[in-house]
């Protein structure tokens, strides 16, 4: 559809909204949380691929509240380390990242130096 060329996928924004009002019903701490998750995740999750982010928030989203309704405190879910709480959670979920694209541009790279320096 051309409207959806224009401003995006406009069931990906509806359930983005919805992703936004779950946490919202989040209790404060878990709100946190949530919020810094997401700032991370969206920085280096799925940025070429709107379902596969909508699909990594939704479920971010089912796990926290999971945890609220069994009382499980928040460093429980996320561990020692957040960041790679993070990374571990986000790499079930497919499509390109930036960070994954410029990992994968370095290592093409050194290849190609590696290669040229042989000759």
């Amino acid at each position: 559809m051309w409207i959806e060329k224009i401003v995006g996928d406009l069931g990906d924004k509806k359930r983005y909204r919805e992703y936004k009002e779950r946490i919202r019903q989040l209790p404060e701490g878990y709100r946190q949380a949530a919020a810094a998750l997401e700032r991370y995740l969206m920085n280096l999750g799925p940025s070429d691929d709107g379902k596969s982010l909508i699909a990594m928030l939704n479920d971010l989203a089912d796990l926290l509240e999971q945890s609220v309704a069994a009382g499980t405190p928040i460093r429980d879910v996320v561990g020692a380390d957040p960041a790679e709480f993070a990374e571990e959670f986000m790499q079930n979920y497919g499509g390109g990242s930036w960070i994954r694209k410029e990992r994968n541009r370095l290592a093409s790279a050194i290849d190609d130096a590696e290669r040229d320096e042989r000759r």
